[in-house]
Formats: structure tokens, C-alpha cells, sequence
């Protein structure tokens, strides 16, 4: 029987950061993935894949240029299916590459194959050698689980891998549909949407409820909607499934509870992520699940119920980020083994990679209104700004919150082009309780699209001093 201090089940952002932070404190580290190659979700059919999408549709279909060369422009006349898969293909061995090279250069073993708990510090773990299979037991001291999440496929969807899809197959095997539903606007789906659309394929966006994105900013979410259907993306809402039919050339109809119906070539169903769970065998343990699949935690050290177990990633549940994943494996494998946690920002940045992107990074304005807090907003349009002019943009806006009193910036959201690296320099400004003076009182490479924070911060000055009864001079200030 094999013994570490530290076994590590799935190698995705959280599995990967824990596993060298253990290794790290001198800890024998090993991590176990059912797939041939490292990298989790994340590096096969989530984050990496999918923005390695985005940039190759947005490169090769001329989108960033049409500002200035009109609609009809194209870097590519013709894009198929062997143009995105190509970039996609070099992306992924990269990734991979490096991620292997960290591991050996850290120590960090690693193993491929099916793990199962048969008890709380034992794993069965199966796995194929020489077309048979072999079993082995591992007993580990610490466990971290960060097996990430596998799509939700209910049983009344008709998925068949040929035209009704979910995400993960969706981008094993890229195509150009001639038309596109997607089923569902979470962040998988808008992006997915928005991405086809920028290749000028029509697209129909349903969801089942009322609104999306509720977690950002309802402005943003607003000018993302207008933007969406100005370029002629079918918004469907409030838009339930009820069943799925298929004409006599094959192609899926969604008939909506409404009376509704939606043909296309190609349907993505984007509704909800399970965890990845159900093979584990958690009963062994005494772990249980919700009915998504997610492990309850303790939401500063990742514990489960099982001290010694811990669970970190999209399997804990929101926000399911890669950035957040990271650091919660990281905390995790610190606190598993004694070790000082990592200082983390109250705030931390949400970034949605639709077409256009969005951002987001501390209080949006209706938390601000449910707090009671006396707020202004100040706004800058990427159009105002000299490096926009140059990029031929026209849409794209960037907005702080700002306490009345305090100066404090609250929030800061943004979308259009670099919103989510845009956004890290009103995270640090957040979290290190900074105040508008900052803004105004740097100075900003010219000309960058990072100056609509100064272009925002005096356009929230300006109201201030519009009241009466506010004393807001434009003073020298030291924001920290």
C-alpha cells in the first residue's frame, strides 16, 4: 500500500495549486486525474479551451478591426471547423506541458485513473496497464477533493453528440454550425453565443428564467443585452423547454412552454454543471453531496465534515472560478499542513469572456442600494478615451461606485475590450481601501484604455460637486 501526506484528486486550478503548495512544505504529494493528461476541466474542456475559442474566432473573423473597415470585414473569408481546432490543439499541449514540468520540478507524482474511497484515508485507484485493469490502494494522511464539475445532462434532452450537445462536447470537437441555440445564459452559455455570433452565425439565446447574470452589475448586464440583440442575437427568456422534436432532415425543434419554437442546425445545452462526484464513492468517508453534486466546506479553510479531508474548486460550488479555485486549493493545503494561509482580497474580480467581455470586482449598485449606502457613480465610455478612438471602438464603458462620504471606491465594472484586465487595477484599488483621489490624481500610460478610470473617477468628482451640500475638493490625496 502506497502512503503520501497528501493525496489530491483531480488536477485542475485547485488541484494543481494544492498539490505544489503541499510539495512546497515538504509534503509527499499525489495527484490523481481520470483523464491521460493533467490539467482537469479547466485545461480540456472549460477555461483554457474555450478562450482559446474566442481569441481564434475573434482574430481570424476581423472583429476587433471592424470599427474602422465596416461589418463585412474578414481576416478569414471562410473559417471551418479544422481553423479553430488548430489553435486549440497547440493551446492545450502548451498548457499541459508547463503544468507537467511544474509537478516533476516540485515533486509532485502523479497518476491516471479512477478513484474511489474505501475509507476516509483510503483510495482504490483503477487503472488501465497493458489493456487490463489494475487496481491499487493508496492511503494518504490529508485528501484534498477537486474534481471539478461534469455538465448537467437531464434525462428529457435528447443529447445524441451529433447536433444536441453539451458544453464539454461542444468544444472536443469545434464546428461552424450554420445556425445556433444554446440552452441556457449562465457564463458558459453568453460566451458561447457571443463567440459564434462574432462569426456572424445566427444564434438564439434561451433561458429558462426572467433575467441572467444576476451576480453582476444590472447596468453592465443591460448594455451586454442591448448589444447583443443590436447585432441580431434572439433573446429568449423566460423561455422553459418543454420538448424536443426533430424534423425529417434530422435538425432539433425546442418547443417552449410559451408556444414558442426554436429550429437550428446545431442546439448547446449549457444549463447547469454538476460536481464530479458521483464515482467517488463519498459514502466511504461520510461526505454527502447537494443535489448538484457540490460538497459542503468550511468556507475559510475548505474543510469538510472530515477534517482531514478537504474540497476545493468548482466542486464546492460558486463562484466556480478558475482565479478563486486556485487560491481555495492553495488555503486548503496551508491549513491541511500547519502552514501560515495566504492573505486573499476581500474582493475578487469576476470575468465572463463573452463578446463583448465583462468584469466586475467588489459591491455592485444594487448591493449599494440594499446596504442603504449614500453613493455616487461616475462613468467613462471607451469612445472618450484616445486609445479607443485608435482601436475603432464604440461600445465598451467602464463604472465606479463611490461612498459620498468616504471617497471609497465600492465597486468597479466594466465591459468591452480588456474588461478583464482592465479590472485588476480597480481590484487593487478596492481591497487596499483606495478613494477616487487615486484615479485622479495619477498619471496613466497615453494612450490606454486603463485612463477611463481617471476619465470615470472625474466624471463621479463632478457629480459630488454638483450638490450643495457636499465639500468635495480636488485635493492632493494619498488613497492608502
Amino acid at each position: 500500500m502506497a502512503t503520501y501526506d497528501f493525496v489530491v484528486l483531480g488536477s485542475g486550478p485547485a488541484g494543481r495549486r494544492a498539490a505544489i503548495q503541499a510539495a512546497k512544505l515538504g509534503r509527499s504529494v499525489l495527484v490523481v486525474d481520470d483523464r491521460a493528461r493533467v490539467g482537469g476541466v479547466s485545461v480540456h474542456t472549460g477555461t483554457i479551451p474555450s478562450k482559446t475559442l474566442r481569441e481564434t474566432v475573434l482574430n481570424l473573423s476581423g472583429w476587433r478591426e471592424r470599427g474602422f473597415y465596416g461589418a463585412s470585414y474578414r481576416v478569414k473569408a471562410e473559417i471551418g471547423a479544422g481553423d479553430l481546432a488548430a489553435r486549440l490543439g497547440q493551446t492545450l499541449e502548451h498548457e499541459i506541458a508547463v503544468l507537467e514540468h511544474q509537478f516533476a520540478r516540485n515533486g509532485v507524482r502523479t497518476a491516471v485513473g479512477s478513484a474511489r474511497f474505501i475509507g476516509s484515508h483510503e483510495i482504490s485507484l483503477t487503472s488501465e496497464v497493458g489493456g487490463r485493469s489494475v487496481e491499487e490502494i493508496v492511503q494518504a494522511e490529508k485528501l484534498l477533493i477537486a474534481t471539478g464539475t461534469e455538465p448537467f445532462r437531464p434525462a428529457h434532452i435528447p443529447f445524441n453528440a451529433t447536433n444536441v450537445l453539451d458544453s464539454d462536447d461542444f468544444i472536443r470537437a469545434p464546428r461552424v454550425p450554420r445556425s445556433l441555440a444554446v440552452i441556457g445564459a449562465g457564463v458558459i452559455g453568453l460566451e458561447y453565443a457571443t463567440i459564434f455570433s462574432a462569426m456572424d452565425i445566427p444564434v438564439t439565446l434561451i433561458e429558462p428564467r426572467a433575467s441572467f447574470l444576476d451576480f453582476l452589475d444590472g447596468e453592465i448586464v443591460a448594455n451586454l443585452t442591448y448589444q447583443m440583440r443590436d447585432r441580431g442575437i434572439a433573446i429568449r427568456l423566460s423561455g422553459e423547454v418543454r420538448k424536443i422534436a426533430f424534423d425529417d432532415g434530422g435538425a432539433p425543434i425546442w418547443h417552449l412552454a410559451d408556444g414558442r419554437q426554436v429550429r437550428s442546425e446545431i442546439v448547446l445545452f449549457t444549463a447547469g454543471r454538476m460536481g464530479a462526484t458521483a464515482r467517488l464513492g463519498l459514502e466511504a468517508c461520510g461526505i454527502a453531496t447537494d443535489h448538484r453534486g457540490r460538497i459542503a466546506v468550511d468556507p475559510e479553510k475548505y474543510q469538510t465534515v472530515v477534517p482531514h479531508i478537504y474540497a476545493a474548486g468548482d466542486v464546492i460550488g460558486f463562484p466556480s472560478l478558475a482565479s478563486t479555485s486556485m487560491e481555495q486549493g492553495r488555503t486548503a493545503a496551508c491549513h491541511a499542513f500547519g502552514a501560515a494561509s495566504p492573505a486573499v482580497g476581500e474582493c475578487f474580480p469576476f470575468g465572463v469572456y463573452a463578446v463583448p467581455e465583462l468584469s466586475s470586482v467588489g459591491l455592485t449598485e444594487e448591493q449599494v442600494r440594499e446596504k442603504g449606502l449614500s453613493y455616487e457613480v461616475g462613468i467613462a465610455r471607451f469612445r472618450e478615451t484616445s486609445r479607443g478612438h485608435i482601436m475603432g471602438l464604440d461600445a465598451g464603458m467602464l463604472k465606479l461606485l463611490i461612498d459620498r462620504d468616504t471617497r471609497r471606491v465600492l465597486g468597479v465594472h466594466i465591459i468591452g475590450e480588456g474588461a478583464t484586465e482592465l479590472i485588476h487595477i480597480g481590484q487593487a484599488v478596492t481591497n487596499l481601501g483606495g478613494t477616487i483621489d487615486y484615479f485622479i490624481d495619477n498619471s496613466f500610460n497615453y494612450p490606454t484604455l486603463a485612463e477611463a478610470y481617471k476619465v470615470a473617477a472625474l466624471d463621479a468628482w463632478n457629480r459630488l460637486s454638483a450638490m450643495p451640500s457636499a465639500v468635495v475638493p480636488l485635493r492632493r490625496a494619498k488613497a492608502f
